[in-house]
């Protein structure tokens, strides 16, 4: 048995585009669920928007969205979660870097760190912030 830990961000309006991003930074697989598809009927959210939806990239990498309801409280939090990509090779977490940093701002400037070959921190476009290293380990 294995169980996995999937980020799930919500949105308020922005899920269709916010998977959309991650899905060119990633690859794999994109699965968009609206809430005609569902037929949930809810106050005021618009039928197009995505009551499910998940990035499946081809090294495992999964990361979910949704669009909360009208009639619920959608608040973004400051500094809520971070997402955390760790990689094995210093190549595969700059190429990562150089597309989730697209349109957003760095908090951390990729670079060496004591713990780290790399490590960064940025907060993308949708306003999610990603922390990105080298894996300790694959120092080693």
């Amino acid at each position: 048995m294995s169980v996995q830990a999937v980020t799930h961000i919500n949105f308020n309006g922005q899920a269709r585009a916010a998977l959309s991003f991650y899905h060119a930074v990633f690859g794999g697989r994109i699965m968009l669920v609206t809430y005609q598809d569902f037929g949930v009927e809810s106050d005021g959210t618009p039928w197009d928007a995505i009551i499910w939806g998940q990035v499946v990239a081809e090294s495992g990498m999964r990361i979910m969205a949704y669009d909360v309801q009208k009639d619920k409280a959608w608040h973004p939090g400051e500094n809520a979660f971070y997402v955390s990509l760790r990689g094995d090779s210093a190549e595969e977490i700059a190429a990562l870097w150089e597309r989730l940093v697209e349109g957003g701002n760095i908090v951390h400037p990729l670079a060496p760190a004591k713990w780290s070959l790399l490590y960064g921190m940025l907060k993308d476009r949708f306003g999610v912030t990603w922390v990105l290293d080298v894996a300790p380990d694959a120092a080693r």
